[in-house]
């Protein structure tokens, strides 16, 4: 590509500010809520994460693409991302799994992406004044007014919805030990194969199953996965948890998971000013006083829950947030963060084996 010839293109921020930059990837018009995300690799599994479903993710990292981008580091099957912004990225990528490169990649799952911004500028302002609706408009001339009008009217609907299995899914497991019912918002790819691995069968089911259904398949353990959006609009999917709460089956929570089983035990949830998103995360664990680096992507957390139910279990090394909850109530624990295999530090996957112990002491 020559860069003296990409074209002209505009983020426009909700409360009016506008960045001129250059377009690659995907040409057009998008909208959605502007987050940035701290992770310095990863880009690939970035563009891939359900979680990001109706959102423009802007890479803090100055410099994107340099390995890449391949078939097999897929975190989800496709790409929902609405937009990419960077501040440079690389055409010429050199790695040994490269097949291709990020801008051909953009171009291939329909991303719109602008590069040649400032990114620290714009980091800055989503830091102090919080994530914002924006707008990616490739174009040689913007009308500013317009643009801030059809930014303030977009809503990006049920995001958990859009991205999560619309039919079971059933994944089986040599020499299979457990059955678990794996209720999916969007992000299951890497959950269902860790508990592949450890023995378990799993039946991916769409996020608005019914309490019912999941009980039909006579689940050993439930596996509440990530997903996308603000917890409190899935109101079928707190209610089915409500309803396997009093089975006391066991339960293990991850992300969007962890918010939706606080939810249906009476916690308040709040929204974040700007999330945590990146795979820098730290995270302190109270049973044994360790800090974890951890992977994670959300705007929402607990903002409390009764002693009675439950006790916090992780908090945030950053702004003491709750990132964990032990449950007293039921077999069962969730955390905010991702026990990553790709992506991310890996030695938070103990989770899936303590999920194991809880569901062999059923």
């Amino acid at each position: 590509m020559d860069f003296t010839k990409a074209k002209k293109a505009f983020l426009v921020l909700a409360d009016g500010t506008v960045f001129e930059g250059k377009s690659f990837g995907a040409e057009g018009t998008a909208m959605g809520e502007v987050v940035f995300t701290t992770a310095m690799v990863g880009y690939q599994e970035t563009l891939t994460d359900p979680c990001y479903q109706g959102q423009m993710v802007v890479q803090t990292f100055p410099l994107i693409g340099n390995y890449g981008t391949n078939d097999e580091d897929y975190a989800s099957d496709n790409s929902v991302v609405s937009g990419y912004i960077v501040r440079e990225y690389c055409e010429e990528p050199s790695n040994f799994r490269c097949t291709s490169t990020i801008d051909a990649f953009m171009k291939k799952h329909g991303i719109i992406g602008l590069y040649d911004i400032d990114t620290r500028c714009l980091t800055r302002i989503i830091r102090e004044k919080g994530v914002m609706n924006g707008m990616i408009t490739v174009t040689d001339s913007l009308d500013r007014e317009d643009a801030v009008a059809k930014i303030a009217s977009f809503d990006a609907g049920a995001v958990a919805a859009n991205a999560s299995v619309k039919e079971n899914k059933l994944l089986k497991a040599d020499n299979a030990k457990y059955n678990v019912a794996l209720i999916d918002f969007g992000d299951y790819k890497a959950y269902a194969t860790e508990l592949v691995k450890r023995g378990c069968n799993v039946t991916v089911m769409p996020y608005d199953t019914s309490a019912e259904a999941v009980k039909a398949i006579s689940p050993d353990g439930v596996f509440l996965s990530d997903g996308p959006g603000n917890p409190d609009v899935n109101t079928k999917s707190i209610e089915t948890i409500k309803n396997l709460i009093s089975d006391k089956i066991p339960m293990f929570g991850v992300g969007l998971g962890h918010l939706e089983l606080a939810a249906a035990n009476g916690a308040e949830i709040v929204k974040l000013k700007y999330g945590h998103r990146g795979a820098s995360q730290p995270v302190l664990t109270f049973e044994t006083g360790r800090t974890y680096i951890t992977t994670q992507n959300h705007g929402y957390a607990v903002e409390s829950i009764s002693s009675d139910v439950a006790e916090i279990s992780h908090i945030n090394g950053n702004d003491k947030t709750c990132e964990g909850i032990k449950y007293n109530n039921i077999p069962a624990f969730s955390v905010q963060f991702r026990p990553e295999t790709c992506g991310g530090p890996q030695d938070t996957s103990y989770l899936y084996d303590r999920f194991i112990k809880m569901m062999e002491g059923k």
